[in-house]
Parts: structure tokens; sequence; C-alpha cells
């Protein structure tokens, strides 16, 4: 490991001193990993690593370790707790990750630390860092082999969640899984579902693409268009434009920028050259809130920006610290105590830095709190281990995997902040929702929600958000559709790959459809109709003949007048039994005739209001053998006068005997008899029902008598008029189905 170690220093660039970097020393040491330059190392072949004093300085970077220092100070002087490390002090060791060389060359040094048994009392007990997602997978997985506990401040990618591939990893920023829920929800919450997914091209930006895009179906999201932000290069710039043409192209007015600060400045140059405006920009925690992207020129002019951020607690005291630290970094030595140095990336002299008098920005002050936070969580776990709660603490040599298990049950409030980490390590902190204001030309942030994982709830004032149009604010909250939402009455069908694109189809007639986003039309029920284009279904009306209609009391006097006329008959013919002219007509016959005809005109009375099942039963029996008594009587005097005026002188003695041996009383009643066999043979048979035509009418059901053995409508009917109770209806349709399939049951 050594020679490893010093392989990878003599690659470093030559004309650094001797000096060592921004080290402490103390009773337990932490490893503190901070950007304080940017340094692009990606041209040459990895391991070489320039001097990283040669890149850029990263104010980011500068603050982050001054958050560092002030906590160790803090700790170390008991400003905030002093019954925390009683007795002890902490020390540390400072990288400056400015590329990814650098983080490899540090996961280096402390591995080769583990395996020096001369530095056990300068060996890091935990690492604090690095910044980035792309930095920490290399450190996680090695130091995490050996139970070295690793805290980053800024690494959200999701899968540096997986236990099983980075055991000691901790982070005190949320997982990018809640950054991708909490998306999911404003888009959800908007009505956005017709957008573009662009993401950096890195691990951060690809993990968040891909979770996005998993999740989008099932909340009914299309992702039209999708591509990879890569650094700018001479190479990649026309890849830029046609980014941002084919964005155009789709004509979606929500982007999701799944991208750090890098490649989102990197890529928003190209937005604004083409003069896009009017769109609605979603920003994750790394660029919403930074100042190298909202400080693009012109890019006021691309819409509005909603962000998730990391939830912002107050951080008193910090900027007092970083403002009088910079005369003592002037007289701080510089030479390194410790034995492990690697000059290339721990010369940094924060003097000189310092007097930049960098700003501090939002975005500054959260993620120092998280590197705040973390170096609590560490002295929370040796505050565990050292068995501090006596008043003073029992000093040893930590284990690393000592401080890891610890690390795992610590639960601390600090500023009014409670914190732990879960079982994969991550907090339990949500997201604050932002979004970019500009007031006479000057950026600021404005919080309009908050965002929290356990359980999911977004809380979003959209009354706070100034919505920028075209031309000028609109407080409208913009569309994002491939399709505008059919109206009520119509169904989609769909016109491409893309379930958010779709016509809209009237609904046909018998059917309804009240709801949004359905691709079929919901039948009426059956006692139920509507029209072309219906929202609800209205009741069909039931037609029969009630007693209070017109045209029932036109019948029902109808049928007084024909009684009135067969019953006024029977009585003079009653009074007048004797007489000749009676005699004549008929006698006893024509008031059996004339009854008949009453019982017949009496039968109608059973068409009358909804049909029951006992009117069925004795509407045409009741008619058929009365009519059919009539008629009998009418043949038995057509038989009389045929015999008395053609047959009298053939067969002189033919009538007499007919008449003696009472034949036309026997000749009725063998006709009644007949036809009431008839009628009841029928009647067992296929018995008539009350039953509801559907089919005549579209908009009406005809209440009738049908025959009732093959007719299940009656059958239910039925089965409702004679059950009392819901068992009763279901046995007895039981019942009739078994009966449709000639099964012996009965009701």
């Amino acid at each position: 490991m050594d020679k490893m170690l010093v392989w990878f220093v003599f690659l470093c660039l030559f004309g650094y001193s001797d000096s060592g970097g921004l080290h402490l020393q103390g009773d337990y040491i932490i490893s503190g990993w901070f950007p304080l330059h940017n340094s692009d190392s990606t041209i040459p072949p990895t391991p070489y690593l320039t001097d990283c004093t040669q890149g850029l300085t990263n104010k980011h970077g500068y603050h982050l370790v001054q958050a560092f220092r002030y906590a160790v100070d803090e700790i170390n002087n008991s400003t905030q707790n002093k019954q925390l490390l009683p007795g002890v002090t902490l020390g540390y060791q400072t990288y400056d990750l400015c590329s990814l060389p650098a983080s490899n060359l540090a996961t280096l040094d402390l591995l080769a630390q583990q395996d020096d048994s001369s530095v056990v009392d300068s060996r890091a007990v935990a690492i604090i860092g690095p910044d980035s997602s792309s930095y920490s997978f290399t450190p996680a997985a090695a130091l995490g082999a050996f139970l070295v506990p690793q805290i980053s401040y800024e690494a959200s990618n999701e899968l540096l969640s997986n236990k099983i591939l980075y055991p000691a990893f901790f982070r005190t920023i949320p997982s990018d899984k809640n950054q991708v829920s909490a998306m999911i929800q404003i888009l959800v919450r908007f009505n956005w579902t017709w957008i573009a997914l662009l993401g950096s091209d890195n691990s951060y930006g690809i993990q968040g693409m891909q979770g996005l895009s998993q999740q989008a179906s099932l909340y009914n999201l299309c992702i039209a268009y999708q591509a990879v932000i890569p650094a700018v290069t001479d190479k990649t710039k026309q890849y830029m434009q046609d980014m941002v043409k084919n964005i155009l192209k789709t004509k979606v007015n929500t982007i999701v920028v799944f991208a750090n600060k890098r490649r989102a400045a990197g890529f928003f140059p190209f937005v604004i050259d083409q003069n896009v405006t009017g769109k609605v920009w979603i920003g994750t925690e790394d660029w919403s809130v930074a100042s190298t992207v909202s400080s693009i020129p012109g890019i006021s002019t691309i819409g509005t920006v909603l962000g998730v951020a990391v939830q912002y607690t107050e951080f008193s005291g910090f900027e007092d610290f970083e403002r009088l630290s910079v005369p003592r970094l002037k007289a701080i030595g510089l030479n390194s105590p410790f034995k492990h140095s690697v000059p290339c990336m721990q010369n940094t002299k924060l003097y000189e830095i310092a007097i930049q008098g960098f700003s501090m920005s939002q975005y500054d002050v959260v993620s120092s709190f998280n590197v705040y936070k973390a170096v609590y969580a560490v002295a929370y776990a040796l505050h565990n281990i050292l068995h501090c709660d006596s008043g003073l603490c029992q000093k040893y040599n930590v284990q690393p995997w000592e401080v890891f298990h610890q690390l795992k049950l610590v639960q601390f409030s600090i500023r009014n902040t409670s914190f732990y980490f879960d079982k994969n390590g991550d907090p339990p902190t949500g997201y604050d929702i932002v979004t970019w204001v500009w007031t006479d030309g000057q950026w600021s942030l404005k919080v309009v929600g908050n965002y929290t994982p356990g359980p999911t709830e977004l809380q979003l004032d959209a009354s706070q958000i100034k919505w920028t149009g075209q031309v000028s604010p609109v407080t409208k909250v913009p569309e994002s559709l491939c399709s505008p939402e059919c109206p009520y009455g119509h169904r989609k069908l769909m016109t491409g790959q893309h379930k958010c694109c779709f016509d809209c189809m009237a609904c046909p007639a018998a059917t309804f459809l009240n709801k949004t986003g359905y691709t079929f039309c919901e039948a009426c029920a059956r006692d139920y109709w509507s029209e072309a284009e219906s929202e609800t279904c209205k009741k069909r009306a039931e037609l029969y003949l009630p007693w209070g209609a017109p045209l029932t009391t036109a019948l029902l006097i109808y049928l007084g007048v024909t009684l009135f006329l067969t019953l006024g008959t029977a009585v003079i013919f009653l009074f007048n039994l004797n007489t000749p002219v009676v005699k004549s007509a008929g006698g006893k016959t024509c008031l059996l005739m004339l009854a008949s005809l009453t019982v017949a005109s009496c039968s109608t009375l059973c068409h009358f209001s909804r049909p029951s099942h006992i009117g069925c039963l004795l509407k045409q029996p009741l008619f058929i053998i009365s009519f059919t008594v009539c008629l009998a009587c009418v043949t038995v005097r057509s038989f009389q006068v045929v015999c008395i005026f053609k047959w009298s002188s053939k067969l002189p003695r033919f009538y007499e005997t007919w008449a003696k041996n009472r034949g036309p009383e026997m000749f009725i009643f063998i006709t009644t008899v007949v036809e009431a066999f008839i009628s009841l043979l029928r009647m067992l048979l296929d018995p008539p029902f009350p039953s509801r035509d559907y089919d005549f009418y579209s908009d009406s059901i005809i209440l009738e008598c049908t025959s009732g053995q093959n007719d299940r409508e009656s059958l239910i009917v039925l089965a409702t008029e004679r059950a009392e109770h819901p068992v009763q209806l279901a046995c007895v349709n039981i019942c009739h189905e078994l009966r449709s399939h000639g099964c012996p049951v009965s009701l």
C-alpha cells in the first residue's frame, strides 16, 4: 500500500513546497475532504493529478471547510455542549478534493494509514466528505471494507444507500430517491404530464433520470424528450444546440434538469442563445440554488425556475466565525504534524482564499450546516464510545469500526434540529421547494413550499410563485400537456406511443362518462338511458296505464257505459223473463250471455296500473273464458234458429229431444270447461308474469305481461314480488337458472 501511495504522489506535479495543509492536532482525528479548488483532470489519464492549487478557487468549498473548522472549534471549546467530549479534543486533517483523481488519492492515503502501525495515534476515525456522488463511490467501497465511516454532506446518489456495496457510508443530505419523489409530486401538483428530462453525464444525473423515468408511468407522466448533458467542449457544442432544438420541437413547457451545477451552468447559455422563453424548469438541489447558474447573463429570460433545495436551517454564529478567523489563519503554521501527507492536494493556504472575501449564499449556508451536523455526529459517536456521560471521557485508541457502529445509533438535537441516520445511512430530512425571484435584475430565492419523505407530503403555495410567460409575468399556471383533457362525455383515443397524446371521441348513446382520462365510456344501467356525449344517465320512464291518466279515464268511462248497457239490459230481461219477447230472444241464455259480456268487460281492469302477478294470471283467462261462454250462447241460439226454420220438416223431433235433454246447457258447459282446461294448462306450462320491455323505446320501459318460463326479466320481477328477504330473492334466481337448464325445481 505504501508503494502505491508513493507512486501516486510521485505523479503529482512538482513545484510545491514541503509545507503541510490545514491540519489540527487532537486526541482523535477527523479527515475532512473539501473542494477548495476545481482542477480539470479529465484529459490526462488517471492517476495523473495536477497540483490542486493550480485550479480555480472554489468559494463554496471555502465555506465548507470553514464550517468544518467551526464545528471542531465549538466542540473543543465546549461552546454548545460542555458535556459532549469533556477532557478530549478533536483534530483534523484536510484534503483538497479538486478532482476525481484527488478523491482516489485521498482514499489511498487513508488506506495506507490503516496498514501503518506507526500512525495509530494520528489515524482518522471518520471522514467528512466528499461533496460529489461521483467522487464518493471509490472511497465508499474501499474504505467501507475496513468499516471506516464516511459522512458526505452533498453526495445524494441513491446507489450510495446500498449497504452491501457501501457499508460504512453515511450522509447528512437526503438521498436522490427523495428528490425524485419531490419532483414527481411537483409535476403531479400542477398536472404537468408532458415533460422533457435532462440529466448530467455522471452518476448523479444518470441515476436521477433513471429514477424519475421509471416512476413517470405510475403518475401518468410522459417524457417527450430525454437527453444527457455533457461537458461543454468544441465537440459537444453542436450536440447541445441540437438538444435545445429538440426540446422546442416537442412543444413541452416543463423541463426537468437533473444535473449538477457545473453541467447546468454549461447548458443554459445554449438555451439563452436560442431565445427560449416562457418555460418551467424543475431544478435539483445542486443547481437550483447555485449562484454559478443564476449569474449566467440573460438567464432571467428562460422562464420560471422551481427548485428542490435541502431544507434551510438558521446557522447563527458561522458568518462571525469566518470573519474573525481570517486574521488567525495568517498566523497558522503550515507544517503538517502528520506522517502521511500528499502535498499536491494538501498545500492549500486557507488565508489566501479567505482574504478574497467570498460572500455566503443560502446554498453555502445549507451545505455548511450539513458539514456541521456531520462533525457533531462523529462527536456524539465518540461520546458514546468513550463513556463521557460520567463527566470525563475515558481515553483510549478508538478504532474506526467502533465509530461506524455508534454512528448507526446516534440521535441528537442541534440548533433546534433533530438528527439521526436511518438504516440506509440517510438523514430523515426533507426539502424546501424554492423559486427564482428577479427584482430589478437581482436574483434571490423564495421558499414556496416543502416536501417530507415519510410519509410523502408536498405542501406548496402556488400563489407565491411568479409565473413568467412569453411577454410578461402571468398569474395563470402554465400548462404542459400533449393533449388537453377530454371534456365529460368524451373518451380518449390514443394516437401515438405516449398515453398523454390522444384524440377525444364522443360517447355513444346509452353510455356516459363523468371522469377524465378514461379510454372507454361506461354503459348506462338497464333502467337508465342517455344521449350521445352524456355525462350522466337519466332514468327511463316506465310506460303503463296509471289510474289517473287521461286515457285511463276515457277507457273507464267507456267501460262504465258498456257495463251500464249490459247490466241494464240484463235487469230488463230478468224482470220480463216469462214474456214471449224475452223467451224468443233466448230467455235465460240471454242472461248468461249478458253476464259473460259483463265479466269480459271487467277483465279490462287488469290492464290498468302496474302489472301484478295476479293481474297477469287473470287477465287473459278471465276474458277468454267469459267470452267463450258468450260465443257458446250465441252458437246455441243460432243452432236453435236453424233447427226451427231449416230442420223442423226434415227432423221434426230433433229439436224437441235436444231441448228436453238440456242440450243447450250441456253444450255451453262442455265448451266452457274445455276452454277453462286449455287456459289452466297454458297457465301451468307457460304462465304470464310482469315483465319490462327495454327494446321498443330507448328512453322508456314498457311494463307488460309476457310468458315467463323463458323470460329471465319476468322471473326477476316475480322473485322481487315473492321474496321478502334478499336471501329468498337469491334462492329464487338460482331456482330459475336451474329450471332454464331442465332441472326439476320450482319456486
